[in-house]
């Protein structure tokens, strides 16, 4: 057995897994707190991948702030969720799946084509790997890593505060928290805002270090997600 060869394809699917592990997190505020499977999920990793990448390659922004506006734009998807769900009372479910279907004709408008290759453009990665000098797979294990950590520390920090319990206690009771005074609408479209922003930040990490973006590259997310989560 080539056990070398065994390492190293470990170490390509650490490095990915750690990737979508921020995707899972953003999977786990909906699913886990509210008891919603949100399947916008398939669209906004997506959508998060096709703005990083067309801000990297076609107007030239930094890796980092194409990162920052991914995100953005997994939170206005998660938004149109929460507005249909909230305002219009359409079934959680049901309105993911609205979602992410739109989102499959709005990437497609954001990029004009099927998929973007980033050969030719800087990323996130390739800058670290110019400052370090490590491999792309080290670099983007460190990468993952300090992004997924950072996301639990401002997830944790989040949780522990007044808006935090709040959308904690909707999941838990939703009629005994309405009775108190909290405005349950919001907290769901908060929490759905909060998790697809997670999630389009994944999609851009992803994008940057496979080097392109496609528009078909959410497909099963949310399988994957609600899988890591019961495997956790």
């Amino acid at each position: 057995m080539n056990f070398g060869g065994v390492m190293l394809a470990m170490q390509g699917a650490v490095t990915q897994g750690i990737l979508w592990g921020v995707m899972v997190l953003g999977v786990y505020i909906t699913y886990k707190i509210l008891d919603i499977a949100d399947l916008t999920v398939d669209g906004s990793f997506a959508l998060g991948g096709c703005v990083c990448a067309m801000l990297v390659v076609t107007h030239g922004v930094n890796p980092v702030v194409a990162l920052i506006v991914a995100t953005l734009a997994g939170v206005i998807a998660g938004a149109v969720t929460g507005f249909l769900h909230t305002v219009f009372e359409i079934p959680a479910i049901l309105a993911g799946i609205l979602t992410q279907i739109a989102l499959w004709s709005i990437n497609l408008r954001i990029m004009g084509r099927s998929n973007i290759p980033l050969l030719k453009v800087e990323t996130i990665v390739t800058q670290f790997m110019a400052l370090t000098g490590l491999s792309q797979s080290m670099t983007t294990m460190i990468i993952g890593i300090a992004f997924a950590a950072l996301s639990i520390v401002a997830l944790y920090w989040f949780f522990g505060t007044e808006i935090g319990c709040a959308l904690r206690a909707t999941g838990n009771n939703e009629d005994m928290i309405r009775a108190l005074g909290t405005n349950t609408k919001w907290s769901k479209m908060l929490a759905l805002m909060i998790s697809n922003g997670l999630v389009g930040l994944s999609g851009a990490l992803v994008c940057q270090n496979q080097k392109y973006a496609d528009v078909g590259m959410g497909t099963g997310a949310i399988v994957i997600g609600l899988a890591a989560i019961v495997i956790g």
